[in-house]
């Protein structure tokens, strides 16, 4: 087929292990670790919290690491190793690992640091010790910012706290001196339309109004997929309109709210319509707007609608990225559409794009089901040369596999 073709690059069983490199990188020593550049060791640094599940080993390499709050993939290393603590349960290893780094000279007064750990603290549901660390700020003589006050609102959302959220909101800001900027009140209704109270969101419009700060296209998507979650349609209607007073015009972010919200909903086909009024408007549909398209029609078991998606986002250029490809693939294998899933999937390794072994093996055992037992062991050949470590697995499953 001429669309697959369009994809398919040369595949190199010879890639590079990305990950492996990483690692490898990161335990060598001498010249070798001399020579990683500072990106180079933070990214070995997540790879290595990633792959430990130890505590007390997350905690050295974290300490270890120097890690530093104004750095994106440090901010990123700290949020891994608290979902894997928060995850096994090591909460005291949270608190032990944040409050021994709060004594750290460069951070014990570093704002940023201590705003973000409220935001940790929130992310592993410890939202005492959030709202320990916003109330201490000033023992390191930091005072309460609006940033602060921002980041204990998202901890609370995080750990879907809110109730809290309405009482911080409501106090805190008389308590502490604190003015909510545009922030503060996206944090808020984030938190009434996650909590299925979208139309409490009327409220914090009209005092936004009367503080004289702007709605942004943020938070009318906010509203617009938590009317959608609530069937209240004539509301989506509303908040359009309320776009269009605003000057905000529905563009492919909006488009995609709606098209993502119709689709949790298995309204894929009024989804499918909205693309067509994008179309029909010039908007230019992205990945996105294809990815929650396909994932609604396959979660309905519509394949051929999906398949004529694929083929209309192939030839609009817009190129799928690995989650598409894996996405798809999966969809494809649970409908018995296995030649199709096989050459969606080809497409995909060229890039060096391997699904989940749970969709691969699908695959196999699905094409081996419609005397496609040749192309299975050629996966089967694929996936022992690309990962050596799981060829057991793969041995027992071509085992089991029909003889020609």
């Amino acid at each position: 087929m001429a669309l697959f073709s369009r994809l398919r690059t040369k595949f190199n069983l010879k890639t590079v292990n990305y990950r492996n490199l990483a690692t490898s990188s990161l335990l060598s020593a001498g010249d070798e670790a001399a020579a990683l550049t500072i990106k180079e060791k933070k990214r070995a640094t997540i790879a290595r919290l990633k792959s430990e599940s130890n505590p007390f080993r997350i905690l050295d390499i974290c300490c270890g690491a120097s890690l530093a709050p104004e750095s994106p993939l440090d901010r990123m290393a700290f949020s891994i190793a608290v979902s894997k603590l928060s995850q096994a349960n090591h909460f005291n290893a949270i608190s032990q690992l944040l409050e021994e780094l709060k004594t750290r000279p460069d951070l014990r007064q570093n704002e940023r640091f201590h705003v973000h750990s409220i935001v940790l603290y929130g992310q592993a549901n410890m939202i005492d010790h959030a709202m320990q660390t916003f109330e201490e700020m000033d023992k390191y003589g930091l005072r309460q910012s609006v940033d602060a006050l921002n980041a204990l609102l998202l901890g609370c959302i995080l750990s879907k706290n809110y109730e809290e959220v309405k009482r911080i909101f409501t106090e805190f800001p008389k308590v502490y001196g604190i003015e909510p900027n545009s922030e503060t009140y996206n944090k808020v209704i984030k938190s009434f339309c996650e909590s299925g109270d979208s139309s409490s969101v009327y409220s914090i419009l009209a005092e936004m109004r009367r503080k004289s700060i702007r709605p942004n296209a943020t938070d009318f998507g906010l509203l617009l997929a938590g009317f959608y979650k609530e069937h209240k349609y004539e509301d989506v209607g509303k908040v359009l309109q309320m776009m269009e007073k605003c000057g905000i015009a529905s563009g492919v972010n909006v488009y995609n709210i709606r098209i993502q919200s119709l689709c949790k909903l298995k309204r894929s086909e009024e989804a499918k319509a909205l693309l067509d009024g994008m179309l029909s408007r010039g908007i230019k549909p992205n990945l996105d707007t294809y990815k929650h398209l396909i994932h609604g029609f396959g979660k309905e078991g519509n394949l051929e609608g999906a398949k004529k998606l694929f083929a209309s986002m192939i030839n609009g250029g817009c190129e799928p990225d690995s989650y598409f490809f894996f996405m798809f693939t999966y969809f494809l294998c649970q409908g018995g559409e296995y030649e199709t899933a096989l050459k969606v999937c080809r497409a995909s390794m060229a890039k060096g794009w391997v699904p989940h072994f749970s969709t691969m093996k699908s695959l196999v055992t699905g094409l081996a089901s419609i005397s496609k037992v040749a192309e299975a062991n050629e996966l089967i050949g694929l996936m022992k040369k690309r990962f050596p470590k799981s060829g057991d697995m793969w041995n027992d499953i071509e085992a089991a596999l029909p003889r020609q």
